[in-house]
């Protein structure tokens, strides 16, 4: 009985390991920002690395999230 007990914890571990969007998709793949706060694929920001300013999206390469360059300037308010 105790071996199906932990069977049953050890299977519905990765299930609660996943994130739902607001639109219901699961999404467990995601970049942070300078806080270390959640930003999620196609989300759009302006970065400064390295003295550069420049827009960022986040995106997958190779099954990992990374931040790709649009080639578009931080519009400056």
């Amino acid at each position: 009985m105790k071996k199906l007990a932990l069977f049953m914890v050890l299977l519905a571990a990765p299930l609660s390991a996943d994130v739902t969007s607001p639109s219901g998709k699961t999404q467990d793949c995601y970049c942070t920002d300078k806080q270390g706060k959640r930003v999620e694929l196609g989300e759009v920001r302006c970065l400064s690395v390295g003295g550069r300013v420049f827009m960022a999206r986040c995106e997958m390469s190779l099954n990992n999230p990374m931040w790709r360059e649009t080639g578009e300037s931080c519009v400056a308010s």
